[in-house]
């Protein structure tokens, strides 16, 4: 009963970025105009997307999905972290922890969901492409999407379910800028084993799986492709893949980067600045990596360029 009172009766405190005191004010600045990059680049792939009906393709449609889910993530984190920057001490309660634990990790979840959906889009155009317009209708892609963001709820209520019954009974003082799972299992005083087994399970059903998915699409889709004989035809291909492999790339890089390192080579700092290349990097580098790459969008900026 003691314990349950302690863990109820939780506040915690994050530290943010005040164990870098001479670099406050460049961070703030830094993150700020990445915050503001994120925003107008992301929003601009969706007004471009919906306002060009050569873009309303599944691809696009899933881009607009994975855009929308950038703000969002940047959005849950980026406002609270940049007012901790005026607050020596931020406070959030243990409800508001979880909360953001949830989301955080629904957003992981969805992305990789995305990205699944899209590797399977990329599959039905490229080795099944006399299918493509019957397989991957409109009804389809909004079924899909719409599993990609519903499943990706139910991956968190595990670990979240097991944290919020641990015990807090000493330091309650996160040495992050938000609610990382990680960082708040330091500081229970109970055992987390069951947590990491839960997070252990649902990282394998909405991270491993996802992950085999898309490789096992572009396995066929590069197989496929090397049996085109034209150069042409294959630099053709390859550029409708190019841009949403160099994402597939970037994502599950930097996300085993932050959560996949050995604990021994892991520090409290390091895994703050690692963090934020999946918060910030990610969602800045994804309208880059569309925009610069796809060849629809290259000819939508030449166009652009010529009414002019």
């Amino acid at each position: 009963m003691k314990g349950q009172n302690q863990t109820l009766a939780a506040e915690f405190t994050l530290v943010g970025f005040y164990d870098f005191p001479h670099l406050l004010v460049p961070l703030f600045l830094a993150f700020l105009l990445i915050y503001s990059l994120v925003l107008v680049g992301n929003l601009l792939i969706m007004v471009i997307v919906y306002s060009n009906t050569q873009l309303h393709t599944p691809m696009y449609f899933f881009l607009t999905n994975l855009a929308f889910l950038d703000i969002c993530c940047t959005t849950m984190i980026f406002p609270n972290m940049l007012a901790h920057f005026f607050l020596e001490v931020t406070h959030i309660s243990l409800s508001g922890c979880l909360l953001q634990m949830f989301l955080f990790s629904t957003m992981v979840s969805t992305e990789f969901s995305l990205l699944t959906a899209m590797a399977y889009d990329r599959y039905v155009a490229i080795c099944k492409h006399l299918q493509y317009v019957t397989t991957m209708n409109d009804v389809v892609c909004m079924k899909l999407a719409a599993v990609c963001w519903l499943l990706s709820f139910i991956d968190p209520i595990p670990h979240i379910t097991l944290t919020s019954r641990l015990s807090f009974c000493g330091s309650h003082t996160i040495n992050h800028f938000f609610c990382d799972v990680a960082a708040v299992m330091k500081l229970s005083c109970s055992s987390t084993s069951a947590v990491e087994l839960a997070l252990y399970i649902m990282g394998t059903l909405f991270g491993v799986a996802p992950f085999a998915l898309t490789i096992a699409s572009y396995i066929n889709i590069i197989s496929t492709i090397l049996k085109i004989r034209s150069k042409g035809g294959r630099r053709k291909a390859f550029s409708t893949c190019a841009s949403h492999l160099t994402v597939v790339i970037l994502s599950y890089g930097v996300i085993c980067s932050t959560y996949m390192r050995p604990s021994s080579t892991a520090s409290v700092k390091y895994n703050k600045v690692f963090s934020l290349l999946y918060v910030a990097i990610t969602p800045l580098c994804n309208p880059i990596i569309y925009s610069l790459k796809n060849e629809e969008f290259k000819n939508i900026r030449r166009k652009t360029k010529n009414t002019k």
